[in-house]
């Protein structure tokens, strides 16, 4: 049973301290009122314990769950409509109805002065399958090992709506087709009729005004844009770090698109 569908779970989540909600300014705002119609608003689940696997070792990083509380009411009406007719087994469809970004903490978020902090768009391709066509695995893997090696910690905040740049995953397959034909991750877009760049970083932005609590912070990137984001949307402070790895033959055409486009990549980064 998900737990936004039990009233009684909810509620001890809220007391427990393990639910709470914040508006875009990253600000607490109660848990158990119904924001007013046309609010922002994040719901923030965990912390939630998660030991995970790196390249040699293992470390444990406190998991949260978050999600607009938008698409949480549209599930909920969903999850009625499912249950009045018997469609329990139904359920599975409501994943398809929610983009859940994730957000993995290292360390203690209030000792932090200057956290290191990688936003990482979702990519199935890289992140899940492995593939090469591209530098995503590797740079949320090394990412994770970078954050939990850093004096200070920080975080890492998986953003699940991002697939290729904001397009989605059937569209990115449809470019990988364009790609192998000739044109480069950018070209591939515009044949689609699409942008270069559609993602949507304001969750995101509202995640690290909550998490950072205004101090400064490292951001592992290699792209002005999402500095340029991130600060029209009220973030301060900000400190690029450098982030390449994962630099292969089968990606460095793609990379090269990344660099002409304006990513902080050399000819040296990239072997040509």
């Amino acid at each position: 049973m998900f737990t936004y569908l039990d009233s009684n779970v909810r509620q001890r989540l809220v007391e427990q301290g393990k639910l709470q909600r914040i508006n875009v300014a990253g600000e607490l705002i109660p848990a158990d009122v119904q924001p007013q119609e046309g609010e922002a608003a994040i719901n923030v689940l965990g912390p939630i314990p998660l030991p995970l696997q790196l390249s040699d070792r293992e470390i444990t990083v406190q998991w949260y769950a978050a999600v607009r509380h938008t698409e949480l009411d549209k599930v909920e009406e969903l999850a009625s409509e499912l249950r009045d007719r018997g469609g329990q087994k139904s359920f599975a469809i409501l994943a398809s109805s929610m983009a859940v970004n994730s957000v993995l903490l290292v360390g203690d978020r209030d000792s932090w002065k200057n956290p290191l902090v990688r936003v990482h768009s979702s990519c199935m391709t890289g992140d899940v399958f492995g593939s090469q066509r591209c530098d995503c695995g590797p740079q949320f893997m090394t990412a994770l090992e970078r954050i939990s090696q850093d004096e200070q910690g920080g975080m890492l905040i998986y953003m699940s709506g991002h697939e290729g740049r904001g397009i989605g995953l059937w569209a990115k397959a449809a470019t990988y087709l364009l790609q192998d034909a000739g044109e480069n991750t950018y070209e591939a877009n515009r044949s689609l009729g699409l942008p270069d760049d559609s993602r949507d970083f304001r969750d995101a932005a509202s995640l690290l005004k909550f998490f950072v609590q205004g101090n400064s912070f490292r951001l592992l990137t290699n792209n002005p844009k999402k500095i340029d984001d991130l600060e029209a949307l009220g973030l301060r402070d900000i400190t690029p770090v450098k982030h390449v790895i994962g630099v292969h033959p089968a990606n460095r055409r793609y990379l090269k698109a990344k660099k002409a486009w304006g990513h902080q990549l050399s000819d040296e980064d990239l072997g040509s």
